[in-house]
């Protein structure tokens, strides 16, 4: 075996089982003498194992075409069951402690693993920690994701678009600078080819804060000229076909930071209203349209705006929707709670005349109860029942004149409401008639709970004439 030079003799592009060679930059397998004095490899494969060991004390003392690694074992036989590889550095220089939690991470940063190629690192006798893609990402709470190609919805006329794959990620709260993880990572046959960025001439937007992620774009590895960088960090953008990918790139950062904005509002929308109780959408569809111009605006100020503890924004949403609820303008009139009940049903579903009717009903039917009259007309019953003189009720202590006022009031007002919205049916023609003449419509129906209410909320404080 040579060490420190290209191994030009293999130029399959695909192995045995269907994997794409990685790169055109080679392994490094020098790379390891950089932290150990000594490495030693073990392979298991079809039944046989190999080992072979490489002291760095042995290559320094011979030129590089001359080196034979110390060979260990060859084609011993072993159990089939048993496949892999092994590679243990012995005589390490490093003073610090081994971390193989964070080798396994920079691992997964630089790598993409599949299950055709299961990477594990152990320390000593510790139990062996699998190198996943997830590792890179485990301490970031994801909030949007992307499945690439299939998520990405942007026309692009771009012919490599339908080669690029992988998985981008937008987080709940900034990346920390010191991760390394903002901006999108490129990938040729499961290598680093790019680091992190975010392939746009401005990176001011508040979003490439949030994103990250990685793409593979295997083609560049079939490209004849050599496009990647020695140290495997970066792409010649320079080049024509690497210069539309970065294109490419740029405009799918701009479809991402939309559909993120999107997305992220949508996404916090359901966590307020879990949060609140209150469902958004649902209030503003329930609220008039000049009403809702004036709150929808502040509502989506406080959905979008993440930045913002989320505790003063669900406070802000309560707040607001207290003062206009649904169907504020019913909430604004403070109805007598028996009146509102009765009459709510109808003046959601719009139906206006029979909200006023039924309210009017309900204190027809109070007065009767309350009062014990025999008196079967509704207009009458309220004359027996109401006035200074000989009313069965009072709903004052009907001491002086303006005492005397309220008491003729309430029975001149209450036989104005029967005489306007009594008991008999009304057919349906006759109530779209009335609808059409524009003689009864929101209003006219709130201004009728209004007075109803208030003779109600008189008729509870009433009391049976002495």
């Amino acid at each position: 075996m040579g060490c420190g030079y290209r191994r030009d003799e293999e130029r399959r592009q695909i192995t045995a089982k269907g994997r794409k060679i990685i790169g055109k930059k080679g392994l490094g397998k020098l790379s390891f003498f950089g932290i150990a004095q000594n490495i030693e490899v073990v392979t298991r494969k079809d039944g046989k194992e190999n080992a072979f060991a490489m002291r760095w004390q042995d290559i320094k003392s011979c030129s590089a075409r001359e080196y034979q690694p110390q060979i260990l074992r060859r084609d011993v036989k072993c159990s089939p069951d048993l496949h892999g590889t092994i590679i243990t550095l012995r005589g390490v220089k490093r003073e610090s402690d081994f971390d193989p939690e964070g080798l396994a991470i920079t691992l997964s940063k630089i790598f993409i693993v599949d299950r055709t190629f299961q990477v594990t690192v152990r320390h000593n006798s510790s139990d062996p920690i699998a190198v996943q893609n997830e590792k890179k990402y485990e301490e970031l709470k994801k909030e949007v994701e992307w499945k690439v190609p299939g998520d990405i919805q942007f026309t692009s006329e771009y012919k490599r678009r339908t080669e690029i794959t992988g998985h981008l990620i937008a987080t709940e709260k900034p990346i920390p600078p010191k991760t390394n993880m903002r901006g999108v990572t490129l990938f040729s046959r499961k290598k680093l080819v790019n680091d992190p960025e975010y392939f746009s001439e401005s990176t001011s937007s508040h979003f490439f804060s949030y994103l990250t992620g990685w793409l593979e774009v295997d083609f560049i590895d079939d490209l004849e000229e050599d496009v990647i960088s020695t140290d495997r960090k970066s792409l010649r953008w320079g080049h024509p076909e690497i210069s539309e990918l970065r294109d490419y790139l740029r405009r799918l950062m701009n479809w991402l930071e939309q559909d993120w904005r999107k997305k992220r509002a949508e996404a916090r929308e359901r966590e307020l209203s879990r949060k609140t109780g209150i469902n958004i959408s649902e209030w503003f569809s329930k609220v008039p349209d000049d009403i809702r111009a004036k709150i929808e605006p502040i509502v989506r100020a406080l959905v979008k705006d993440s930045e913002l503890p989320e505790e003063t924004s669900k406070q802000a949403i309560v707040s607001l929707h207290g003062i206009a609820p649904e169907y504020p303008f019913l909430h604004w009139r403070h109805l007598h709670p028996e009146i509102q009940r009765v009459s709510k049903p109808y003046y959601e579903n719009k139906d206006y005349w029979h909200a006023a009717t039924e309210a009017v009903k309900h204190y027809i039917m109070t007065v009767r109860g309350k009062s014990s009259s025999t008196q079967i007309n509704d207009q009458p019953l309220m004359g027996e029942v109401f006035g200074k003189d000989s009313g069965l009720l009072l709903v004052t202590a009907n001491s002086d004149i303006v005492e005397n006022d309220i008491e003729e009031g309430q029975k001149f007002l209450s036989m104005g409401v029967v005489s306007g919205f009594k008991n008999p049916v009304v057919s349906h023609s006759t109530i779209e008639n009335i609808k059409s003449r524009g003689l009864f419509n929101e209003k006219d129906c709130l201004d009728i709970l209004s007075l109803t209410s208030h003779l109600q909320q008189r008729l509870d404080k009433a009391k049976k004439r002495p």
